[in-house]
């Protein structure tokens, strides 16, 4: 296992157990805003000076915040928010990619909307395909991205077998082709099939359900 991935999950781990206790969190959520000093947040979270202690020694061994005198009256200090101390607190980065290749049964929906929705949210090259490819684009999928004002040109469906390059990322969006793959793609989103529902409501909730992990997702993947 890698020493420095490992040391990193330990940091953010610290992090989160700090923020666990709903008293720290509030004091963070103050001051996330501004500085305060130690009076103000007792008053603000209603509690006794020593659990106040308490609270600012674990969130400062945490690394979350730091305290410092007042300029005007040193006997009072602030306490304030390690600049991107919360950032850490996210996934880590997912890895590289030289291609990103959104893969489910019929290439017809879910995989073809993933790919034209990546394109907007990452340079990264990307591709679709299908286990068993259908014969054409779903119309309902044209017909969602017109909604939503997606640009997006379909493509005939194909193969993944054909389209498959060394260096891809798979994502699987559907649970069919993940089963199918017996573990060979990269990552799997569970996105149910809005051709088979065949309804307007199915196909705007797949259509939101991948723009959500793409837009979580993409930040998360550099060029390979």
């Amino acid at each position: 296992m890698n020493d420095e991935l490992t040391q990193d999950r330990t940091a953010r781990a610290a992090k989160h157990a700090a923020l666990s206790d709903p008293a720290r969190l509030h004091i963070v959520d103050l001051l996330a805003g501004g500085d305060h000093s130690s009076s103000e947040l007792q008053a603000a979270i209603g509690t006794s000076s020593n659990l106040l202690a308490h609270h600012l020694n674990v969130l400062e061994r945490a690394g979350l915040i730091t305290r410092h005198r007042s300029e005007a009256d040193r006997r009072r200090s602030y306490v304030r928010l390690v600049a991107d101390g919360l950032e850490p607190l996210a996934p880590t980065p997912v890895g590289d990619a030289e291609r990103v290749v959104f893969v489910c049964t019929a290439n017809s929906a879910r995989s073809q909307l993933a790919a034209a929705l990546w394109q907007q949210a990452s340079r990264i090259p990307v591709a679709s395909a299908g286990t068993h490819p259908a014969d054409r684009v779903d119309p309902g999928a044209i017909e969602v991205a017109r909604r939503h004002g997606l640009d997006f040109t379909p493509l005939s469906p194909v193969q993944l077998d054909s389209v498959r390059l060394d260096g891809d990322l798979i994502i699987t969006v559907c649970d069919s082709a993940h089963e199918e793959l017996h573990g060979t793609d990269a990552l799997h989103w569970s996105v149910p099939d809005p051709v088979r529902a065949g309804t307007q409501e199915a196909f705007d909730l797949a259509f939101d359900d991948l723009v959500q992990r793409i837009q979580d997702l993409a930040p998360r993947i550099t060029a390979g």
